[in-house]
C-alpha cells in the first residue's frame, strides 16, 4: 500500500528487443527514461529480474526511498488478465504466470500489468493525441496491427485480456494466405507494414502498368507511401486498399463502442495525412449516420506511449483504491 508521501511511479514497456522504462511524478511529468535489452534466452526468464534490478538501481541513483513510490505499471506484449496474469507471450517466450506478483516480489513495489497496446492507448489519452477524449480507440500499425479501446477513460481488456485485438478481425473471408496467428483474411494481413508490402508484392506479379515500385530491391511500406505521395498510380491504389480494409474494420469497431476519436500510431502512421485521409474516407463510406465524422489523429507520443500508459495504469489503480494522499 502506498504511503501519504508517495509521489513517484514507474512506467515499463516490455518489448521483444528492448524494455523501455520511465520515472514519473504522479502528475505525469517524466523525470527520466531509459532502456535495457530484452534477454529472451531461456524463455525470457531473466526479464522480470532485469527490470527489477534496473528500477532499484534508478531509485538508488535518484536517492528515492521506496516509500515515495506509488507503484509501477508494466505493458506486456501479450493477452493479460485483470489480475496481472499473462496468458503466454510468444514475443518473450513467457508461459502463464502472474506479472504483478512476480514484480512485487522482486522489487517490493506495487505493480499493475496490462497488454502493451492497451496501455499505449491509455498513454495517448493521458498525455498524447487523445488528450481531452474519454472514449477513443488507438490503432498501432507496425509489423502487425494492435489496438486499444478506451471507454469512459478506462481500458477495455476483456475476460482474457484480448480486448482491442483488432488486428485479427476478419476483413476478407475469401483470403487464402495465412495470418501469423494461423487464421485467414485478418486485418493485419492488409493494414500492417508487412501487410501492405505483401499486397504490393502480389499485385506486381500481374501488374502491367508502369510503376516506380518495381525499382526497389526490397520494397517497404514507406516506399509505397512515398510513391503514392509522388502520384504513382499503383502505389495510390495500394494505399487506398489499405485504407479500405482499415476503415471497414474501424467502422465495425465503432458499432460496438462508438468512440469520439481514432488515434493512429506505429511506424506506418509516419505516412501522415495520406494515411488518415484513406482511412477516414472508407470509414465514413461504411458506417451509419450516427457514427460518421469521427476524429482521426496521428499519435504523438511515439515509442513513449507505453511507458506513459503504464504509469497511468498504476496511478489509476492506486487512486481507485484510495491509498494515496492527494
Amino acid at each position: 500500500m502506498a504511503k501519504s508521501n508517495a509521489k513517484y511511479c514507474f512506467g515499463v514497456d516490455i518489448g521483444g528487443t528492448t524494455v523501455k522504462l520511465g520515472l514519473f511524478t504522479k502528475e505525469g511529468e517524466v523525470l527520466d527514461k531509459w532502456e535495457i535489452p530484452t534477454n529472451r534466452e531461456n524463455h525470457g526468464e531473466s526479464v522480470p529480474g532485469d527490470i527489477a534490478a534496473s528500477i532499484l538501481a534508478k531509485l538508488e541513483e535518484k536517492n528515492i526511498n521506496k516509500d515515495e513510490v506509488i507503484g509501477m505499471g508494466c505493458g506486456v506484449p501479450g493477452p493479460m488478465k485483470q489480475d496481472g496474469t499473462v496468458l503466454k507471450c510468444a514475443n518473450l517466450g513467457w508461459d502463464i504466470f502472474n506479472v504483478n506478483e512476480k514484480m512485487e516480489q522482486l522489487t517490493g513495489i506495487t505493480c499493475a500489468a496490462g497488454n502493451d497496446a492497451n496501455v499505449a492507448a491509455l498513454g495517448e489519452m493521458w498525455k498524447g493525441a487523445g488528450a481531452g477524449y474519454k472514449n477513443m480507440v488507438m490503432v498501432t500499425l507496425g509489423t502487425g496491427v494492435g489496438g486499444g479501446v478506451i471507454v469512459d477513460g478506462k481500458m477495455i481488456a476483456g475476460s482474457n485480456g484480448a480486448g482491442g485485438e483488432i488486428g485479427h478481425m476478419v476483413v476478407n473471408p475469401a483470403e487464402t494466405a495465412v495470418c501469423g496467428c494461423g487464421g485467414h483474411g485478418h486485418l493485419e494481413q492488409y493494414a500492417s507494414a508487412t501487410g501492405v508490402v505483401r499486397m504490393a508484392t502480389e499485385q506486381l506479379k500481374s501488374e502491367t502498368r508502369q510503376t516506380a515500385l518495381r525499382n526497389f530491391e526490397k520494397l517497404t511500406a514507406k516506399d509505397i507511401f512515398d510513391q503514392a505521395k509522388a502520384g504513382d498510380e499503383v502505389a495510390v491504389e495500394l494505399v487506398d486498399k489499405l485504407g479500405f480494409y482499415l476503415g471497414f474494420a474501424l467502422g465495425n469497431v465503432a458499432c460496438v463502442c462508438d468512440p469520439q476519436a481514432f488515434i493512429i500510431g506505429g511506424g506506418v502512421s509516419r505516412a501522415g495525412d495520406i494515411l488518415i485521409d484513406a482511412i477516414s474516407k472508407h470509414y465514413n463510406e461504411n458506417v451509419m449516420f450516427a457514427l460518421k465524422n469521427k476524429d482521426f489523429k496521428i499519435a504523438t507520443l511515439g515509442n513513449d506511449a507505453g511507458i506513459y500508459g503504464s504509469a497511468k495504469l498504476i496511478l489509476d489503480i492506486v487512486k481507485g483504491e484510495d491509498v494515496t494522499a492527494d
